[in-house]
């Protein structure tokens, strides 16, 4: 019940940023909206905590505060190594273990490399990721496992 109060809490928050207007008919519609909808969702047993992750609310922020930065770093490698004659740009493709329990944080994982310039998930399968990246130093990082220890800690 409380993955479905928060969906609808969401649902009438999302409704009423993107509605525009507050006149009384109009906030009635919407919130027979949320509530129809909320509970179809809810018949339906589609809203748990996987769908609804509030266990990652308090735990995002920081994380996404530290990939802000790596995204920021990741940019200015790519850039240097872009206009700088001589630095080397030495592709590379290869596995890195996925460590993470739930579907959400595996997820959170992949995207974040794809969101860090100069690296992409290629494939997911249940225990690894197949990843490219513009260098050697780039694929090493990922598979030091500072960014996979930062999602696993989210799922904790």
């Amino acid at each position: 019940m409380r993955y479905s109060l928060a969906m609808a809490g969401f649902l009438a928050i999302f409704w009423l940023a993107n509605s525009g207007h507050y006149s009384g008919l109009l906030l009635g519609l919407g919130a027979l909206s949320v509530l129809v909808v909320s509970w179809i969702s809810h018949r339906m047993d589609v809203v748990d905590h996987e769908s609804i992750p509030l266990h990652l609310l308090f735990k995002l922020p920081r994380y996404l505060l530290w990939l802000v930065g790596q995204i920021f770093l990741s940019n200015l490698d790519l850039v240097r190594r872009v206009w700088r004659p001589g630095t080397p740009i030495d592709p590379v493709v290869a596995r890195v273990p996925l460590p993470q329990d739930s579907d959400v944080c595996r997820v959170v994982y992949a995207n974040s490399i794809n969101l860090t310039p100069g690296t992409l998930t290629i494939d997911m399968e249940q225990d690894s990721l197949l990843i490219h990246t513009l260098s050697r130093e780039g694929m090493d990082a990922l598979q030091e496992g500072e960014m996979a220890r930062r999602v696993t800690a989210l799922e904790q």
